[in-house]
Formats: C-alpha cells, structure tokens, sequence
C-alpha cells in the first residue's frame, strides 16, 4: 500500500444510514475513484444489475472462491455471504488507482488489519429513530427484515470508534461534503504524494 499512488478507502455503516446514497453521489463527483464490486450470496434487489452493483452468485460457487482464498475479506450479514476480490484489489492498487470498499464491519475489520495503511470512514444516521424511519422508507424490506436489521444496528454502531473517521448523515450535502474532504486529506499523505510526484520529491531528497 505504502508504494502506491492510490488509496483504498473502506466505508461502512448500519443499513439505513445512507451509505449507498452518500457513495453514490461520491463517485458521480469524484472519477477518480473505483469502486469493489462485492460477490454476495443474496437475491438482487429491483433494479440492481449483476457486475454493476454486486456480483450475484450461489452459496455453493460462494463457498468454493472462499476456500480457494479469492476474497481480500468475506462476511455473513443477515443471512447472506459477502466477499471481497483479492484479485481485482491487488490489480487496482497495483495500477495506482483509487479504490473504495463499501463492505460490513466484519468485512472491514478483516481488511484494516491486512491493510493498516486502508482509509476508513464509518456512517453514522442521526438518531436511531430516523435510522428505522428511512429503512421503512425504502419500501424493499418486509417488518421481520426491518426488526433485524435495527437489531442488529447496536453492535454495528459500536464498531465506529475503529474507524479513522466518522461522518453523520443528518443533511446530506454536509455528510456529502464531509467525505469528499477525507478523500482528498487521504490524497495528500506523504506515501501518496511521492508516489504521483515521484520527480519533485526526488528532486527534493525526500
């Protein structure tokens, strides 16, 4: 990690906060950024694709990539499998490009150790009663889905003093503009720097 220009920015939060949106919006913004498309053993949702918002695939073909050690990181989270590609990190990172991971705790706690040098941002929602309100709101989950999630929330929301940065989606232009600017602070780490300026710092002596 260290050697490369890019930088691997690990997001997380507990369903409802907002974090697809708030990605979304990152990366119509920002080109400069790619993002890890998860394998995951769930039913795709109405309209996501498969290859564009996860690679959809069985628990059998799941289980085998598993043991075959192709995932960086794999979790279970509420009933289904997620996995992310070691290949497609490793040819990103090596090829200097910014990548993101928008993965579970799990996940994420998996990567961070294999890649200390990983930016990690947690979505905090405003409250706990606007965090079921906007999972009501998406229309997508039946009521026991929605008592699991909120469940489940509470452990999820006690993983965020692991992360580098915390940003609560209360307006989203503020929490919008709150992650652009840790994207760009993380662009200007010394590592990063050297690696796109590789001229001037050797120029330098540094």
């Amino acid at each position: 990690m260290a050697s490369y220009a890019g930088s691997l920015y690990i997001i997380s939060a507990p369903s409802g906060a907002g974090k697809s949106t708030l990605v979304k919006s990152l990366l119509a913004e920002d080109r400069d950024i790619r993002l890890s498309v998860s394998h995951t053993t769930r039913a795709p949702r109405a309209g996501e694709r498969n290859g564009e918002h996860y690679h959809f695939t069985d628990v059998t073909t799941f289980s085998a990539m598993k043991d075959q050690g192709d995932f960086l990181e794999y979790a279970h989270v509420h009933g289904n499998w997620y996995g992310t590609s070691r290949k497609f990190i490793e040819q990103q990172m090596a090829a200097d490009q910014d990548v993101l991971l928008e993965i579970d705790w799990q996940g994420a706690r998996q990567v961070m150790k294999l890649l200390p040098e990983a930016v990690s941002i947690f979505i905090l929602p405003p409250s706990l009663t606007e965090l079921e309100r906007r999972l009501r709101g998406r229309g997508t989950d039946s009521e026991e889905v929605i008592a699991r999630r909120m469940a489940a929330a509470g452990q999820e929301l006690a993983q965020a003093p692991q992360y580098d940065f915390v940003i609560i989606n209360d307006d989203f232009q503020t929490a919008l503009q709150g992650l652009k600017s840790v994207i760009s602070s993380a662009r200007c780490r010394f590592a990063q720097q050297r690696a796109r300026h590789t001229p001037q710092f050797e120029e330098f002596g540094i």
